[in-house]
């Protein structure tokens, strides 16, 4: 028998208006909606219609200045996704929660539940967040530095698949004969976890969950974040802005994984990817021109001060890039990888100031291409051939009609091409994702 052909998994990265920053600007979005349930239940249904793998939810724990000019904050993630739970039934549900300033408990509790409540399609996102001013909101004066954070991240993820493991799969009886409603004695552990940032004894206080653990989303591009996906990680979501980068990135974790034992097919790369749809080339281009036109150059200020560490607004925008002011890489506290980036841009293509801020305005640095479905659905496939992708984190330049345009005309030709599934054949995150679901480790006695 010939063997089945590998399919690229889809996920859609649900964020307010679309990610182009003007998106908010274009008129057929509604800005108004983006703390309105219907809105977003209506995208999670519609990608679900499209039979994509998950829909995910970022988060930033903190309003800047810049939302003077665009969106920023909105729902908090879990409460979301337990609420499209219930407007959906096969599509898994991702939210990102910080490690840097949650605790292991209770996030091990809310994905728990997430998890029940839909069936099995809960996913983690952990990332370690950014910036001084988000450590302003938890008693700190400085965020931590960018190697203590992946350590903190490091053990967190420990305790948490410990708190998750606290429980066997049959714990719970529900003798109402006997009257014991679970095997405390021999199926319920405690998890007793001393290390250097959390003290955790558990257990966990809700009974193991459909996939036992939510499937593990990292979201990071820097060294450390490639190892810690390397050795943990399910999912990497990743800004690779060309084939060739993308490449280098897929090989260079994939290879990092055997020694931690596991194989590359436990890993699914997913590099954001933003599709400008048009019938024809022209029209694709028409829509990205009108997104630009609407660009704050205000607001561009702030997002690459932000990301580049330094305020850009003292230099003219039209003029050469102030190159030689930046920080030294290993001065930047928040993302290296987008730092690393956005100077490479700027050093290969001579860009200036506005010129980098219209490159980066439809998705901050994730690959962008304006073209017909046949075109959009050939740069797909030769991500997925040539081993720089598992498939896409879809970032729709706006909502709900860029990404309408995506689920009406490029899905359909990935289908026709045997690239992507007709219909779902499992019910649980993992089961879109070809990922075993974990066994519960060997129970301790309680102490």
């Amino acid at each position: 028998m010939k063997p089945a052909q590998r399919q690229m998994h889809l996920n859609l990265f649900v964020l307010n208006t679309g990610h182009h920053e003007a998106s908010w600007r274009h008129p057929e979005t509604h800005p108004e909606s983006i703390t309105d349930i219907r809105y977003y239940t209506k995208l999670a249904q519609t990608a679900e219609s499209a039979k994509l793998d998950s829909l995910f939810i970022a988060d930033a724990l903190v309003l800047t200045p810049a939302v003077k000019y665009k969106i920023l904050g909105g729902l908090e993630p879990l409460t979301l996704l337990s609420a499209l739970a219930m407007g959906t039934e096969r599509i898994g549900l991702i939210a990102t929660v910080s490690t840097t300033y949650s605790e292991p408990f209770n996030v091990a509790r809310m994905f728990s539940s997430l998890d029940h409540i839909s069936g099995g399609r809960a996913g983690w996102n952990s990332v370690t967040s950014v910036g001084d001013a988000t450590a302003l909101n938890f008693g700190l004066e400085r965020h931590p530095e960018h190697g203590d954070r992946y350590e903190r991240a490091k053990e967190f993820l420990v305790v948490l698949k410990g708190l998750w493991d606290c429980w066997q799969d049959d714990a719970i009886v529900a003798n109402k004969q006997t009257g014991i409603y679970s095997d405390y004695d021999h199926k319920i552990r405690s998890l007793d976890h001393k290390g250097k940032h959390y003290s955790v004894r558990g257990p966990l206080n809700i009974g193991r969950s459909p996939q036992g653990y939510p499937v593990l989303v990292q979201a990071g591009s820097s060294d450390a974040g490639k190892e810690l996906a390397a050795e943990t990680a399910e999912v990497v979501f990743t800004a690779q802005d060309t084939l060739e980068h993308g490449r280098s990135f897929y090989a260079d974790v994939k290879q990092r994984m055997s020694k931690y034992g596991r194989s590359p097919d436990e890993l699914k790369i997913l590099p954001g990817f933003c599709p400008i749809v048009g019938i024809t080339e022209t029209e694709a281009r028409e829509k990205e021109a009108l997104l630009n036109e609407l660009t704050l150059p205000a607001f561009g200020l702030i997002r690459l001060s932000n990301a580049l560490e330094m305020d850009l607004s003292q230099y003219p925008l039209d003029g050469p890039f102030p190159l030689e002011d930046l920080p030294s890489v290993d001065q930047v506290k928040g993302q290296k990888a987008r730092f690393q980036m956005y100077v490479e841009m700027v050093r290969k293509e001579n860009l200036t100031i506005r010129q980098l801020m219209l490159r980066t305005a439809s998705a901050r640095g994730h690959y962008t291409l304006a073209g017909t479905p046949k075109q959009i659905a050939d740069e797909m496939e030769a991500w997925f051939t040539q081993e720089a992708a598992d498939g896409f984190n879809v970032m729709p330049p706006y909502f709900p009609g860029g990404f309408e345009d995506f689920v009406n005309l490029v899905v359909p030709e990935l289908q026709r091409r045997g690239l992507f599934r007709t219909e779902y054949t499992g019910r649980t995150l993992r089961e879109h994702l070809g990922l075993k679901r974990p066994a519960a480790k060997n129970p301790q006695p309680i102490r």
